[in-house]
């Protein structure tokens, strides 16, 4: 009689826990389903550029370091490996193609499976289901992030087949912002043009965002491939502010789908260039403050926002130092790329140097690896000129301007006390941060692909 008692309490108490859970789930998909989704990728943004973030924007004048936007919002981690045939370490394709579709696949693939069929994306669906959706990036519009969630190819390289797919395979969003002239302006064909015949007020310069006509779809490319970097752009904030309006344009009644992508941190990391990398997430950072304000506004809205993959294997103290010392990187007023280009053609003097790197001390040693650098490259582009056509064919044009760039960007290093593995991708776990509705569902350890699985059950409720 006992073990019956205890059989029969066992059993009331498990459907109790599963009457329980059910309504979790129904509360979920009722009062936690979002309206609006915005999703955010910052491209190549693995833990080492958040934490070195937290110490970039850290007050020095008080002893506590600061909570950062990303240090509010962490809820998790995601792993990104791509489908088998490509291995552990995946490319930003492959990725956003997981984050886009919940479907792993190979390197350089956009929206296809492994046997190159296209797969749906959380735009689409949002699109299918009557919301505003729209694209707010600061590559190309047609890079690899956003074609994959507005397009199929086999190869992320098809960049204006990925353009015309745009417009010929059915208009899919509202907003499109930020850069590609290059491959929406051609001389065979001009996109925009296209788009302009459709309805679509067309914009090129940042100023124009702030007097957009209401209701209407919106293009707006701001440079011929990928936008300035943001420490050099007219508009360092440039995100965020092409966020601000491009929210505005899409806000309705049946809800929206937006993709955000901080494209530039990972073209910082393959440059080994912790200057503008830092910069990119600070105006990544003002988006999420913007969002963050938003959000208490608009409590319907779900903001999701990881990294597709981290990139050059950044490390915050180097050479066995167990300092850091990013003081510099907050006094630079430039990229180093721009300060290269000035280089290349006037002359490199310890003096020179110093005025246009925030007036740091820097020595005549320090100043003769910048001139060897110049030096070296210039007699090897001088030697590559003398080939014949045929002969350069088989290799690559030495640029100067680029020479003095990686020596420039292992300066800073040496003065930050900067680490980097290499110029490419890691295979490493990147981090997830979300608020608003729904946020919870995607708390813990999960993989890149539950991002999107998630968000299609979101989109599968209504509200």
């Amino acid at each position: 009689m006992k073990k019956l008692c205890i059989l029969l309490s066992c059993t009331l108490l498990a459907a109790c826990q599963t009457t329980s859970e059910q309504r979790v789930s129904a509360d979920t998909a009722t009062e936690n389903t979002p309206k609006n989704i915005i999703m955010i990728v910052a491209d190549g943004m693995g833990p080492a550029y958040t934490t070195a973030y937290r110490y970039f924007a850290d007050d020095p004048s008080t002893l506590n370091i600061e909570q950062t936007v990303f240090d509010r919002h962490l809820v998790g981690a995601a792993s990104t490996y791509p489908a088998h045939v490509s291995g552990y370490v995946t490319d930003s394709a492959a990725a956003a193609s997981a984050l886009a579709s919940g479907v792993k696949t190979y390197n350089g693939a956009i929206s296809v499976d492994v046997n190159k069929k296209p797969v749906e994306t959380v735009l689409e669906r949002a699109k299918s289901l009557d919301k505003k959706t729209g694209v707010v990036v600061t590559s190309q519009i047609n890079h690899a992030t956003p074609a994959a969630y507005l397009s199929h190819n086999v190869s992320r390289r098809n960049y204006n087949e990925i353009a015309d797919s745009y417009f010929d395979n059915g208009i899919k969003a509202d907003v499109y912002l930020g850069g590609g002239w290059q491959y929406f302006i051609r001389e065979n064909r001009n996109l925009v043009k296209e788009f302009q015949q459709q309805g679509f007020y067309y914009l090129d310069n940042y100023q124009q965002l702030s007097s957009l006509p209401a209701n209407q779809p919106i293009i707006g490319l701001f440079a011929d491939k990928g936008l300035p970097w943001a420490i050099d752009d007219s508009d360092k904030n440039r995100l965020s502010t092409m966020t601000k309006a491009a929210i505005k344009q899409l806000e309705n009644e049946q809800g929206y789908f937006m993709l955000i992508e901080a494209s530039q941190v990972d073209w910082a990391g393959h440059s080994n260039d912790i200057n503008s990398a830092m910069a990119e997430v600070a105006d990544l950072a003002a988006t999420i403050e913007y969002l963050e304000s938003y959000v208490k506004q608009s409590p319907d809205t779900l903001v999701v926002l990881t990294a597709d993959h981290s990139t050059g294997g950044l490390t915050i103290g180097a050479n066995g130092l167990y300092e850091w010392r990013p003081q510099l990187l907050r006094e630079m007023t430039q990229s180093t790329q721009t300060i290269a280009e000035y280089f290349s053609m006037n002359q490199i003097t310890a003096e020179s140097l110093s005025k246009h790197m925030a007036n740091i001390s820097i020595s005549a040693q320090e100043a003769d690896k910048i001139v060897a650098a110049k030096k070296n490259a210039q007699e090897k582009l001088n030697a590559y000129l003398s080939m014949s056509k045929e002969q350069q064919q088989s290799q690559a044009k030495p640029i100067v301007e680029k020479a003095i760039y990686q020596a420039l960007n292992k300066l800073i290093d040496a003065k930050t006390n900067t680490g980097w593995t290499g110029g490419g991708h890691t295979a490493v776990d990147v981090p997830v941060y979300s608020f608003g509705a729904g946020h919870q569902q995607f708390s813990g350890k999960i993989d890149n692909t539950d991002i999107a699985k998630t968000m299609f059950k979101f989109l599968a409720h209504k509200r």
